[in-house]
């Protein structure tokens, strides 16, 4: 007997210990809440400690969601314990200063500028609310007209543009929380005031882990300088398929060179060639592996650049299978060329196939596509590819594109992948026009100098019927742009703020009925699975609600 009420106590003990500790792994709640849990969004220059002012644990991406465990004062300082779920998953502590509240979970959305503006941030709820008391005033026109110039002064109350090209949230997620709101009305339609957060689109330059929303120009920009210089190398596949390929870049590049030369900025721009093929030892006559023809100090002028890579011709035979060593051109592009006072650094990856991993007995890097890519931004370069989408390679597409883009990602920006269907030799002309059509627009810009409308034009010519095209040519004018941004606030003695708030209007000023923007509810798969959980539960009480009204009533 006595032996079964020990077993009961020590049971009793056992169980209240389990629910102890089930409860302390539990996140905070809000305040005045019984179910919902404190959440917060770490900021760029965030840290994470395994303990409250102890060793460092490693940089958090920017805009990660934390659910919020403890909180402990250490020395003056308030440290967070966190977590990635509700479940008890913790991460270690961070300081307070580094998160931001966002209990909310809500997100904005940009529509498609189209019978709308772009959407204007204002600096402060205050100059937001004035604007909407008096829409009718020229007020509004004159704000919008220097947002769209990039002329907006340092003391304007407006203080980003949502840019010209639109990204679908969809396909190119960004984060852009919404922390606070006010209802208004907009002449008679009513309308909401939101308050975000958004990280400046040059801070996604240092850190390999940064979040861009979709920003365009925040209007504090520093002057213009007049020695900015990009390079930009191209690495092209010369297996025996790629023949036309590298005529049509060749082209592209001696009309880049006249109109740099005709705006008097020929030693703006410098172009680079490395030619890479596949592990020659296994197929005679194949060549080579990897080799520069052009360094950046040859491509300094046409006649140099040409010089080198008029006499550059594809394989006559053909390599071992038809992934081909890709990463070797890569690879040499990134050690093999001076990069020494290019501020914008391009390379552009031409190929029809797939690269050899590190698993593959012939890759002569070892290197996996991300293990690649850290290479890559070790050195400040961009990579952008042009994947030929040939009917010879459709077995590999698959994998070369998933390689691709990891290869091709740019912090905040996304991939910068693209590719060309049925590897069709005019969509890569229209393809390479606009990528470096971007490139020399920026060094325009970065100079003091307008672009041509005429160039502009054909910009939006050439990609109006194609949305992969125009979503592409977008995120290259964001990173080029932020490269910009950060070669023009190099010497500045302020950097932009890490993170900054702004507040915004969901109705267009033109058209008060017509919306700019959506609200998303951000949800985890946690979240998904607890909603899926709690659904299933309301649907069986209903579903037996039917068969007896008085008790599902009850």
């Amino acid at each position: 007997m006595k032996k079964a009420v020990l077993l009961v106590i020590v049971s009793i003990f056992s169980s209240l210990s389990l629910n102890a500790a089930e409860a302390a792994k539990k996140p905070l709640l809000m305040e005045n809440k019984q179910s919902l849990f404190q959440r917060m969004l770490a900021i760029p220059s965030a840290t994470l400690y395994v303990q409250a002012g102890g060793e460092v644990a490693g940089k958090p991406v920017p805009f990660t969601v934390y659910y919020i465990y403890a909180r402990q004062q250490m020395n003056g300082k308030e440290w967070l314990q966190v977590g990635s779920d509700s479940h008890g998953t913790l991460k270690g502590w961070m300081l307070a200063t580094d998160l931001i509240m966002w209990n909310q979970g809500l997100t904005v959305a940009f529509r498609k500028p189209g019978n709308t503006d772009r959407v204007l941030l204002f600096r402060d709820r205050e100059s937001l609310k004035s604007l909407v008391n008096e829409p009718t005033s020229d007020k509004y026109k004159q704000l919008y007209q220097a947002a769209v110039k990039g002329e907006l002064q340092p003391n304007s109350p407006v203080v980003a543009i949502q840019p010209e090209t639109h990204i679908d949230i969809l396909k190119d997620f960004y984060l852009v929380p919404i922390r606070d709101h006010e209802d208004v009305f907009l002449g008679s339609e009513p309308a909401t005031m939101l308050q975000v957060s958004t990280i400046p689109l040059g801070n996604s330059i240092p850190t390999e882990t940064s979040t861009d929303p979709q920003m365009g120009n925040t209007g504090e920009q520093p002057a213009p300088k007049q020695d900015f210089k990009a390079g930009v190398v191209f690495v092209i596949d010369t297996t025996r398929s790629m023949g036309r390929y590298i005529d049509r870049t060749r082209k592209a590049v001696r009309e880049i060179y006249q109109k740099m030369a005709e705006a008097n900025q020929s030693n703006s721009v410098s172009f680079g060639l490395v030619t890479f093929r596949d592990y020659p030892n296994d197929t005679e006559g194949l060549g080579y592996l990897a080799e520069t023809v052009a360094t950046l100090k040859d491509g300094g002028s046409a006649e140099g650049f040409f010089n080198k890579v008029e006499s550059v011709q594809a394989a006559t035979v053909s390599s071992q299978g038809f992934i081909e060593d890709s990463y070797a051109g890569i690879k040499e592009a990134v050690e093999g060329i001076d990069w020494e006072g290019v501020d914008a650094r391009y390379i552009v990856l031409i190929t029809d196939a797939g690269a050899r991993g590190p698993k593959d007995p012939l890759s002569s890097t070892g290197l996996s596509a991300d293990e690649m890519r850290k290479m890559i931004r070790d050195k400040g370069i961009a990579v952008s590819v042009l994947h030929l989408l040939t009917l010879e390679g459709r077995d590999n597409h698959h994998n070369a594109e998933s390689q691709y883009r990891q290869l091709s990602h740019y912090a905040g920006i996304g991939d910068l992948y693209y590719g060309v269907q049925m590897g069709e030799v005019g969509e890569f002309g229209r393809a390479l026009n606009a990528l470096t059509r971007q490139i020399t627009r920026q060094v325009q810009l970065a100079a003091g100098h307008e672009p041509s409308n005429n160039t502009q034009s054909t910009t939006q010519q050439e990609s109006a019927n194609n949305n992969s095209l125009a979503g592409f040519e977008g995120k290259i004018e964001k990173l080029g742009y932020a490269l910009r941004m950060q070669y023009l606030s190099k010497d500045q003695n302020e950097t932009p703020p890490p993170i900054f708030d702004a507040w915004l209007l969901d109705r267009d000023f033109n058209n008060p009925e017509e919306p700019t923007l959506d609200v998303r509810v951000l949800l985890t798969r946690d979240q998904l699975s607890e909603l899926h959980d709690v659904m299933q539960q309301v649907l069986d009480t209903f579903e037996e609600g039917l068969l007896s009204p008085r008790n599902f009533l009850a």
